[in-house]
């Protein structure tokens, strides 16, 4: 490996890290600014059926907002990262593991997706950016209503 493949992939896979992070913290406006580019191809299709869609970044975190505002905390922890540079254009797949808390009556408060992520990442002017999401769930577990 040479020198500017780790210095690109150090980058990549800090705006992937954002991505959780930022989502974690609720941080629409980094996802907006600082991960997704303009548009993105995002495909959920494992979880919610459909076609994959071309949506605006700012669509993506919209209904990323409204679903999880009734939670009490979101905690995404990713690893196992895999990393292909094609020029200014690049490839992580990684897997992932969400946990959605919020206290209920119940005590059944947790739902937990896992599954493995494949970002695509283009090098703009601005720095590399997500341009396609995929989720591919494993399974889910926990309360899935958590109401």
């Amino acid at each position: 490996m040479d020198i500017t493949f780790l210095v690109e992939k150090d980058k990549i896979l800090t705006v992937v890290n954002k991505l959780f992070v930022y989502t974690d913290n609720r941080n629409w406006a980094g996802i907006e600014n600082e991960v997704f580019t303009a548009e993105v191809r995002f495909d959920m299709t494992s979880l919610v059926g459909g076609e994959p869609a071309m949506l605006l970044a700012s669509a993506i975190t919209s209904a990323w907002e409204e679903g999880l505002r009734p939670l009490e905390t979101v905690h995404h922890q990713t690893g196992n990262f895999e990393v292909i540079i094609d020029n200014n254009i690049a490839t992580v797949n990684c897997y992932g593991i969400a946990y959605h808390y919020r206290q209920i009556p119940s005590g059944r408060n947790t739902r937990v997706f896992v599954g493995t992520y494949v970002l695509n990442l283009a090098n703009l002017p601005e720095g590399w950016r997500i341009d396609a999401f995929t989720f591919i769930k494993k399974f889910i577990d926990g309360n899935l209503e958590l109401t």
